[in-house]
């Protein structure tokens, strides 16, 4: 900034030496730049009739600038090449960063898909294990069902065939009670396992309050002994573990929620029907029954 004060002041300086002294009729004629009226030949004693004293300094200041011009450019050319040699190293850095952080990110999406796919292959996997499972519970009802239209013959048959018959109805008549309060009992189970499943279903309940209802069931199925031979404990946990089927969000019906849950109930019933003749078979066959003789 000093170098470009100093050089404008002195060219005002020159131009302002040069108004003055151009023309000047004051001056001699050596310092007059305007040719000799008298001619060459008659002005050759007072002097050279052109007089080049002030082209010499500005010879030197045009050289001047233009040292100073070609400084400032190598000046200038020395400072973008320090820029772009920034930018470039900002920029190699910044897509440094970019590459890493692209190669994180497809390695997290990568390592999602995965455990998105081992859950998905695990809920298949449960999926197949209901399926199996209700479907071995369909053959065991069948069974049950083809036994009970056995007993039912049977019980026809010994109902009609004298002491035998009467015996047999006697031990019935003594198992309704047993029955009713076996059937009771599952229906209060049932009543349990839709408030367990809504309770599954839910997105508020807590989960403690689910995990013990789950604990009353199993309480109650073991310590009761009237249920107890039923064998309804491993089947609650098999609901608990594998009935996960929910219906949608907006279902206010607890009817619609669970899946062998209902399957295990219809199961649970036969089975009570089941064991009502067996024992009446048992408590005949041991003589704990004895028909009134007419």
């Amino acid at each position: 900034m000093m170098l470009i004060l100093i050089t404008d002041a002195w060219v005002c300086c020159v131009c302002l030496f040069t108004a003055a002294s151009m023309n000047n009729l004051n001056n001699p004629p050596r310092w007059n730049i305007q040719q000799d009226p008298r001619g060459r030949e008659a002005g050759a004693g007072d002097g050279n009739p052109w007089n080049y004293a002030l082209l010499v300094p500005m010879l030197g200041l045009a050289a001047f600038r233009w040292i100073w011009t070609k400084e400032s450019q190598q000046e200038i050319q020395r400072v973008k090449d320090e820029y772009s040699k920034d930018v470039s190293a900002v920029k190699s850095e910044l897509e440094a960063r970019y590459q890493e952080t692209l190669t994180e990110t497809r390695r997290a999406a990568a390592t999602l898909e995965l455990e998105l796919e081992k859950e998905k292959q695990r809920g298949e996997g449960y999926r197949h294990a209901i399926v199996s499972q209700r479907q071995q519970l369909v053959v065991e009802q069948k069974k049950l069902q083809q036994e009970r239209d056995v007993l039912n013959g049977e019980k026809q048959r010994w109902l009609t065939s004298g002491a035998a018959g009467a015996a047999l109805r006697e031990a019935l008549e003594r198992e309704n009670n047993w029955c009713l309060y076996a059937t009771a009992t599952l229906r209060e189970l049932e009543s349990q396992l839709m408030e367990r499943q809504d309770a599954y279903c839910s997105y508020i309940q807590p989960r403690d309050q689910r995990l013990e209802m789950e604990k009353n069931m199993l309480l109650k199925v073991v310590k009761d002994p009237a249920v107890a031979e039923l064998g309804l404990e491993s089947d609650l946990k098999d609901i608990f573990k594998r009935d996960s089927y929910c219906a949608n969000a907006l279902n206010t019906d607890r009817r619609r929620n669970g899946s062998l849950m209902w399957v295990y109930l219809k199961y649970w019933h036969l089975k009570v029907a089941m064991q009502r003749h067996k024992r009446a078979e048992i408590a005949v066959l041991e003589g704990k029954v004895q028909p009134h003789s007419k």
